[in-house]
């Protein structure tokens, strides 16, 4: 399993100095099954008044940041290490979950808990549920595993990657009629192609550790978007239609939420003149210490 040093800085630059309200930071991975922080810090310039440690409504770890002083630049850096382990990604599939000529139907149970990642967040006439049904057979049924994968393998080959580092996601029907995108975009745009089908899906952002041009994989140098979905039995599984991948290889899990908005790294306010803002810089190594490898999920012997 490797071993992932994380190391994400942001700086802002000023002309004057100016004061700074309260920023809210992003930076530190989720804690689960297939990921555990070794260590992380978090260094901020000017020295704030306070600094503080919470978990948000999803789950994410925020670091509640707060000023006294006035400074020319702000500075946040964030040094992580972690446990990482692949897995593969549809192990426990039951061959029972497939998906018919309509929507698919979770579990009353399951449902309700998954109303918020199945509610469809965009306004179309149908577009966007018709590039979906591009991926379902027209007769019988569909395993839900190939619908996801073959839409996450289609967004790589069939749309543009289109470095955009700031702004909100585009539209998923701007997506579909430019043919491009960054990471959000795509990965807005299989999560509301997902919902049309009845399935539930969560943005989810973070970092890819493979993410150079050495590699091909787009999304190094800068916080990553993909796609989480839920399958009964397999539960919540990554898919990256910006780079083709399916489960959790070469990527961190920071957020998982159901709005992009909620998701954001790094947000604040500052006050002074708007001629002061001189422009932002934001820096992502990403390094692999110990190799890496697939993991099946351990098995306990009955009986013994």
């Amino acid at each position: 399993m490797p071993v992932v040093s994380i190391r994400h800085l942001t700086t802002y630059r000023y002309r004057n100095p100016v004061a700074f309200g309260e920023h809210r930071v992003m930076y530190r991975p989720l804690e689960s099954f297939d990921q555990r922080v070794l260590s992380a810090s978090l260094n901020v310039t000017p020295d704030p008044s306070l600094l503080s440690h919470v978990q948000d409504v999803s789950g994410a770890g925020v670091a509640v940041v707060r000023f006294e002083h006035r400074s020319d630049r702000l500075l946040f850096e964030s040094q992580v290490t972690v446990d990482h382990a692949p897995r593969i990604a549809f192990d426990l599939e039951n061959d029972s979950w497939t998906l018919g000529a309509g929507s698919f139907t979770y579990s009353p149970e399951e449902a309700s808990d998954l109303s918020l990642s199945l509610a469809c967040r965009y306004r179309d006439q149908g577009q966007i549920r018709a590039w979906a049904e591009r991926f379902t057979r027209s007769a019988g049924r569909t395993r839900i595993s190939s619908v996801l994968s073959e839409m996450t393998h289609a967004i790589r080959s069939d749309f543009r990657y289109a470095l955009r580092l700031d702004g909100p996601p585009q539209s998923p029907l701007e997506t579909l009629s430019t043919g491009r995108g960054t990471c959000r975009d795509f990965a807005v745009l299989m999560i509301e192609a997902a919902r049309t089908l009845g399935l539930a899906a969560r943005f989810t952002s973070g970092y890819i550790y493979s993410g150079s041009a050495k590699t091909g994989l787009a999304g190094g140098g800068h916080s990553h978007a993909w796609v989480r979905a839920y399958l009964p039995d397999c539960g919540w599984v990554d898919f990256d239609p910006t780079n083709g991948i399916v489960g959790n290889l070469d990527l961190v899990r920071v957020a998982e939420v159901v709005d992009p908005r909620a998701a954001l790294p790094l947000h604040g306010t500052w006050s002074g003149a708007a001629s002061d803002f001189l422009g932002m810089d934001v820096e992502v190594d990403v390094q692999v210490t110990q190799p890496m490898q697939l993991v099946a999920p351990s098995r306990v012997a009955q009986g013994q």
